[in-house]
């Protein structure tokens, strides 16, 4: 196990009716004036946004609004969330929502206080400064409710680019899971798909000597692979919600990652996939994850194996070991195509023939990127082929 320093500051507030709670956790983490920042659609109708507005001024916490942000968010709401704040004074960015709206509110917090474009932040700048953001939560899915991580798309290429930072991680996040029992079973598959994501950029690693992490990793798997097909099957199931909705947040705040090489090139691949064609996030893993499994399960085939043994609980073939590998990977394919997700370009909307500009969005160039294994881009254009003609 390498040597790390694991701070995960944020307070979670989880269960049914903590929404009410919202203002307290904002005035706690010194909110005076807030930009309640969501997508629109489900938030308003459902009734979340008028309990969030009664909570801000039972708090006696001022507000104003900011809809309209869309799956992939864009930079062109960042800015105007930005000017915005500043003409009003904001002092803490309230997200309402789900994954998108978490990030492009965390984009707007570091846009503030910064003099020059806040893109130059998702395009390596580091973060230095950012206002405080608090999360209440409607989607399990892409753990920023926990973590420092944003992602947003550049309109003028439909760049998709991402950032970190400590200044990122919300002060709380409120975090009920009845408020997903109203979601499509798509986008519940889609966030399902996600989680699982985020636990096998971290899972699959060269480093040795990892168990505990391996293990925490496994039940958060595991946990998955059992509760999705259930709330799919019904999505009144608060239980699972709430198993599904905490395993989201445990999958993304790194505790299953800390102190091993992590990979994370499925998510650069997928991210070119949904800024080119604007799909769900958790759709183009499901294409993509598998594609680059089966590319790079010889650099270490027993460690594809304990997946497949550990996780879908396929049977060790050690006269064999890389058959059991290809049925791991096979099994984790099957169980995306069950709970309604795509698994080759085809049923995801993607065109083989724009491979090579995949390809040239990633940007390898001439050189190698990723931590379990290295890509060039003769690498990434085989993946993305893989993945164009997947089958079960």
């Amino acid at each position: 196990m390498e040597n790390f320093n694991f701070y995960s500051p944020t307070e979670f507030v989880f269960g049914k009716g903590r929404a009410a709670e919202t203002g307290i956790y904002v005035r706690k983490y010194g909110g005076t004036k807030v930009l309640m920042h969501y997508g629109g659609g489900s938030a308003v109708r459902s009734g979340l946004i008028d309990t969030v507005r009664k909570s801000l001024a039972y708090a006696g916490i001022a507000y104003c609004e900011l809809g309209g942000v869309q799956p992939n968010p864009r930079d062109t709401l960042v800015y105007k969330g930005i000017e915005l704040c500043r003409n009003e004074g904001i002092d803490f960015i309230l997200a309402v929502g789900g994954g998108s709206v978490i990030d492009s509110s965390k984009a707007i917090a570091l846009g503030v206080p910064y003099a020059g474009d806040f893109w130059d932040m998702y395009s390596g700048k580091p973060v230095e400064k950012a206002l405080p953001v608090g999360t209440v939560l409607t989607i399990a899915a892409a753990g920023s409710e926990g973590s420092g991580d944003s992602v947003i798309t550049k309109e003028d290429g439909m760049l998709k680019r991402g950032t970190g930072s400590e200044h990122l991680r919300p002060k709380f996040s409120v975090m009920d899971p009845a408020l997903t029992q109203t979601l499509p079973a798509y986008q519940t598959a889609c966030g399902a798909t996600d989680i699982m994501a985020h636990v096998f950029e971290r899972y699959f690693t060269n480093t040795k000597e990892v168990e505990i992490t391996d293990r925490l990793c496994e039940a958060v798997l595991l946990t998955m692979v059992r509760e999705t097909p259930r709330v799919i099957a019904d999505p009144d199931n608060y239980e699972a919600r709430a198993n599904i909705m905490w395993a989201g947040t445990v999958a993304h705040t790194n505790l299953c990652g800390v102190g091993r090489e992590q990979d994370w090139n499925s998510h650069g691949l997928e991210h070119e996939l949904s800024g080119l064609y604007d799909v769900a996030h958790g759709a183009g893993l499901a294409v993509i994850m598998p594609a680059w499994m089966e590319f790079v399960h010889n650099h270490n085939v027993m460690r594809f194996c304990q997946m497949a043994t550990r996780v879908f609980g396929c049977q060790m073939n050690y006269e064999d070991p890389e058959a059991t590998a290809l049925e791991g990977i096979r099994c984790f394919r099957s169980f995306l195509k069950s709970i309604g997700m795509p698994i080759n370009f085809a049923e995801l909307g993607a065109k083989e023939e724009d491979i090579p500009t995949l390809v040239e969005k990633f940007g390898v160039g001439d050189g190698r990127t990723g931590g379990f294994v290295k890509l060039s881009a003769a690498d990434v254009t085989e993946i993305y082929k893989i993945a164009a003609h997947a089958a079960l």
